[in-house]
């Protein structure tokens, strides 16, 4: 009901809404909505007064109905990185329950800086039904609930205790969303009896407005130290991550790169930053890289980090580089451009690197570029031989091969968890930049289909003739593979490429690797599972409305490829891989986990010593 010309009255789920459909972001000349819609399931907590609010705007801010609201959080991070963290998707959950299981979510969205918004119900200010169900009571702090477990994993939080205080919150949660340098997710709780409550908001707070995210430009002596290191180098080497794409920075990479003919490796968040065939393109690094990208990093004397946050998968938990190399991180953060007695360059990486360019007279030894790029030939035969057909028994290496062969240049590849993103990693060929995602920076079992589901449609609303292929190994389908049913009803197909092999196959390995027997990892290791047995995956992808297929081999796996892109719905192949032969077995740098000081094993006495050997390579955390 209006008040007057100057204020409107609504309770405090209506005016978050009305709010939330009002804000706009320029992408590239053009404005979209800034929130996508959202991801929710309805309980007592927020189905009264926030089901209201939603259900008046469902064209504006259309509200995907989840199976599962961690798959839920994982289909936003999916949305939020196929759009560059440009736009972002809200998920709901009910009070108790409902908003704890997006913990998981959160904890993705906060390791891989990507905007989401949470809006979750919370028990009664007022206090007066308590305890109400689901509620968790503290004894000693009335105040403290489910809810407060999200600040350790949100980038911004907030209560909701009086219906005023979104005029200020919710702005700051999606400044917090939009800035490059604190990007995450973002946590409203919601106190039930709150979302009803009304109140006289200014008119004025509901006007369309437009976002821009910021580029910050470097400093001029950070961009001169930078420019003087690199200037002096020899061995030069640049480390691209996810951030160059986040940035819009993947062109001034390329130029920068050719300009000064430095050699490029990728992180895995950096994967598709450059195409396959770029001649100063040496492959990804770390543990889960490349020969060609590790031999390098081992002899770099300079390397310029561009958008990494440089987790011990880049790093081959930092013994992947000599160590008196010298590090200059551009970043928009400033946690992360320091890492390591890096140079810091704080900015924009698009910016940074056209300051940088312009501050650099300077190309690098011919001899070290055709050392790099020879090291990088022995990589591509390396990997034209591991995807073969028919060299060994049926690998997820074979069916990548498969995959990446017969795929076209934008369809978009997700992998997450298990043995798939290193093989994704080491053995996919980028057709395209920006159309790889392995999700390991929280490496969520499960991210596979809902964080492929989230892609999709964000992939419809600007390229719906691509398809989105998930590779999705059977523990983590097993883990959650119900947005199968979600891409059904909502018409978003999905290609699944489930390639099982028979349980935790990955950690068995590094069980056996680590001289551990195995043990609880594959099915026929568990002492507790007296009679094995397969799941008969091609029947339950069908009983969620998908086709589905089970295959024999890599040949029979790409003809079934064909029929999934000629289909017009979401697509399962099924097929066996060794849980023991068919890994790649080359590229990999060192990476530390913990083994056992003292054992009765020998077996693990003599890895642990081969570990403990390695650790003199390690560079000092400073």
């Amino acid at each position: 009901m209006m008040k007057s010309s100057e204020s409107i009255q609504l309770t405090t789920a209506q005016a978050i809404v009305r709010w939330l459909a009002n804000q706009f972001i320029e992408i590239d000349g053009k404005e979209e909505r800034l929130c996508g819609g959202g991801f929710g399931i309805f309980g007592h907590g927020n189905v009264t007064c926030l089901g209201e609010a939603l259900y008046n705007v469902q064209d504006e801010l259309p509200l995907y109905r989840g199976q599962n609201e961690t798959s839920m959080g994982f289909a936003a991070a999916g949305y939020a990185k196929q759009w560059l963290r440009q736009r972002f998707m809200f998920c709901t959950a009910s009070a108790g329950p409902g908003t704890a299981n997006l913990l998981t979510a959160a904890g993705l969205a906060h390791a891989n800086r990507l905007p989401m918004l949470m809006l979750c119900g919370d028990t009664f200010l007022t206090r007066l039904p308590d305890p109400v169900l689901q509620q968790m009571e503290n004894y000693g702090d009335p105040t403290f609930g489910v809810n407060d477990a999200f600040k350790p994993v949100s980038r911004y939080w907030d209560r909701i205790t009086h219906p005023a205080q979104i005029i200020q919150s919710l702005p700051n949660a999606v400044a917090t969303m939009l800035d490059p340098a604190d990007c995450g997710p973002a946590f409203l709780g919601l106190p039930q009896d709150v979302q009803g409550w009304t109140y006289d908001y200014p008119s004025a707070f509901f006007e369309k407005k437009v976002h821009r995210i910021r580029r910050q430009s470097a400093d001029v002596a950070e961009i001169a130290d930078a420019a003087a290191t690199l200037k002096a180098a020899k061995r030069p080497m640049i480390i691209a991550g996810g951030g160059v794409q986040y940035s819009r920075a993947v062109d001034s990479l390329r130029e920068f790169a050719h300009t000064h003919s430095i050699p490029v490796v990728e992180t895995i968040a950096g994967r598709a930053n450059l195409l396959d065939d770029d001649p100063l393109n040496i492959g990804p690094i770390g543990v889960t890289g490349s020969d060609s990208a590790n031999t390098i990093a081992a002899e770099a004397d300079v390397i310029l980090a561009v958008g990494t946050r440089l987790q011990d998968f880049t790093t081959g938990s930092w013994t992947a580089f000599a160590k008196d190399a010298q590090f200059i991180s551009i970043n928009a953060a400033r946690h992360d451009a320091g890492k390591h007695m890096s140079l810091p360059v704080v900015a924009d990486a698009r910016r940074a690197l056209e300051q940088l360019d312009a501050a650099l007279e300077y190309i690098a030894p011919e001899s070290w570029v055709s050392h790099a790029q020879e090291a990088r030939k022995s990589w591509i035969a390396y990997v034209a031989k591991n995807v073969t057909i028919g060299n060994g028994p049926n690998s997820y290496a074979q069916a990548i091969g498969q995959v990446n062969a017969l795929c076209e240049s934008r369809d978009r590849v997700v992998a997450a968890a298990g043995g798939l993103p290193a093989e994704v990693t080491a053995n996919w060929r980028t057709l395209d930049t920006g159309t790889v995602d392995v999700e390991f920076g929280f490496s969520c079992m499960g991210y596979e289909i809902a964080g492929a589901w989230g892609a999709r449609i964000a992939q419809m609303q600007t390229e719906p003739d691509q398809d989105t292929i998930t590779f999705c190994g059977d523990g983590s389908y097993m883990m959650l593979n119900s947005d199968i049913y979600s891409s059904v009803l909502s018409q978003k197909k999905l290609i699944v490429m489930l390639l099982d092999n028979g349980g935790f196959a990955v950690i068995n390995k590094l069980q056996n690797n680590t001289g551990n027997e195995s043990f609880n990892n594959l099915l026929e290791d568990c002492p507790t599972i007296p009679e094995p047995f397969g799941v008969d995956f091609v029947a339950h992808a069908r009983s969620m409305g998908a086709a589905a297929e089970k295959v024999a081999n890599p040949v029979e796996l790409g003809e079934a490829f064909k029929r999934a892109k000629a289909s017009d719905k979401t697509y399962v192949i099924v097929m066996d891989v060794d849980p023991y032969e068919g890994w790649t077995t080359e590229g990999h740098a060192w990476w530390e986990v913990g083994t056992p000081h003292i054992t009765d094993s020998p077996s693990v006495r003599e890895k642990h010593l081969e570990v403990e050997a390695t650790r003199s390579k390690q560079r000092k955390g400073v």
